[in-house]
């Protein structure tokens, strides 16, 4: 089996094709957030990406690692609410793990993940469980290490991680929220799907559905 290795040039298109995905979502990740927050995920989000996208031809003469973390800053000064400095941590922990690298294999990939889902554990004092974007990001870490840890290929793991985190998003439903404005509503918070497990769930479903064309 080859091992799949990203590139500088295919970090920048999965952090496009993230900023498309959320236009896409955007009036429906603002409307689950509607039911049990303050309606603006989708609006919040979507005005953090395109902010990304702007800054990106800045971004080419930089490291993966340089790259994460000024989309991290990005997002943290353009994102209101909780999602900006949770995914604005995301992303710069991310970055930190591989800073100066220009290429990335599946053990980095691993790396990154798991420093970034501890900074958002961190900053939002949330667990699996809480119905935040952690109930779909932890099964997708793990999955994503059980897959590779079977020997199979990165396309198979990531693909794998994005199948739990949808099964995380589908899993929101049924917990009442413990965090956040959703926290208020108590157990009037089940039935409701989490907002920030869906954005979640669409990044990691889009890196997915990149590596799965980069192997076609």
């Amino acid at each position: 089996m080859i091992k799949l290795i990203l590139t500088t040039n295919d970090v920048l298109n999965i952090i496009s094709n993230i900023s498309e995905v959320i236009e896409t979502n955007r009036q429906y990740l603002t409307d689950l957030d509607a039911a049990i927050g303050d309606a603006d995920h989708g609006i919040n989000l979507d005005r953090g990406f395109k902010a990304v996208k702007e800054k990106m031809p800045q971004f080419l003469d930089k490291d993966i690692g340089a790259i994460l973390k000024n989309v991290g800053m990005v997002l943290v000064s353009t994102v209101g609410g909780a999602s900006g400095p949770l995914y604005g941590t995301f992303f710069m922990r991310m970055g930190n793990v591989v800073s100066g690298k220009n290429t990335l294999d599946e053990n980095d990939i691993v790396a990154m993940f798991e420093a970034g889902l501890s900074g958002i554990k961190e900053r939002g004092k949330a667990q699996a469980g809480d119905k935040t974007m952690i109930d779909a990001m932890e099964p997708a870490l793990n999955e994503l290490k059980s897959t590779l840890s079977e020997g199979r290929g990165l396309k198979e793991a990531i693909e794998a991680a994005a199948n739990d985190a949808y099964n995380g998003v589908l899993m929101t439903k049924d917990i009442a929220a413990k965090k956040g404005r959703a926290s208020y509503l108590g157990e009037r918070s089940i039935g409701h799907q989490d907002p920030g497990a869906t954005s979640a769930y669409l990044m990691i479903k889009t890196v997915a559905d990149y590596v799965d064309k980069l192997q076609q």
